[in-house]
């Protein structure tokens, strides 16, 4: 996943960029604000964690003219903890927003809850390829060297999520979130289950043994 940092304050900006490195994810920075709006734009970034006091244009502009162009979800973080910035913000369509000094922990928690929220919205009608699969989501089928097989709605999710960091560790602890927001309730043991039938519709197609098991971490393709 690749984030799009608008930070002008050089030492916050390292800061920030080594921790979403640290955390498993793409970071481009800008060093140079003009036309902040255009370089987000074509950035093709997953989500852009954008200050407010920013060179040349105010944060709260760019965001609008972000907006304007794309939905691409935007995390205001910033030192200004105006009710008023924060109502602005999201009245022009922010996804979330934090103040300045924050912990890093609950900002990488934040991330990764909206981009799950984006990545659900998206999966509708798509088509998700990795691995010698294709997992099409609106017909709730997936694809192989062997042909192809309908998945239960668990399984979707699943599969849906190890595509979409195909080579890339899924933690159990991601998968089960993932499966508790499609409003079925999962535990440890469920995962397994799941896991296991994933496993045997994917031999069905041709594909036994591409979801790997990292043990005490999770699963991979």
């Amino acid at each position: 996943m690749k984030i799009f940092l608008a930070e002008d304050e050089e030492r916050m900006r390292l800061e920030l960029q080594e921790l979403l490195r640290k955390n498993g994810f793409n970071c481009e920075a800008a060093t140079e604000f003009h036309d902040l709006p255009g370089q987000i734009v074509t950035s093709g970034a997953d989500l852009i964690l954008l200050d407010l006091n920013l060179p040349e244009l105010d944060g709260l502009s760019v965001l609008k003219m972000v907006r304007s162009q794309s939905d691409v979800p935007v995390l205001i973080l910033t030192s200004r903890d105006s009710e008023i910035d924060e109502l602005m913000g999201m009245h022009l369509g922010a996804d979330d927003f934090m103040t300045k000094p924050f912990n890093s922990q609950i900002l990488i928690a934040r991330i990764e809850s909206i981009l799950r929220r984006t990545a659900r919205k998206s999966d509708e009608g798509a088509i998700l390829s990795g691995a010698g699969l294709t997992l099409d989501l609106l017909r709730g089928t997936v694809s192989g060297p062997a042909g192809s097989v309908e998945l239960s709605k668990n399984e979707q999710t699943i599969l849906g999520l190890l595509l979409r960091r195909c080579g890339e560790i899924v933690t159990r602890e991601d998968l089960i979130d993932a499966l508790w927001q499609s409003d079925t309730f999962v535990d440890d043991n469920t995962l397994s289950v799941n896991v296991a039938r994933l496993r045997q519709q994917l031999k069905e197609v041709g594909a036994a043994d591409v979801v790997k098991t990292r043990r005490g971490q999770g699963y991979q393709l």
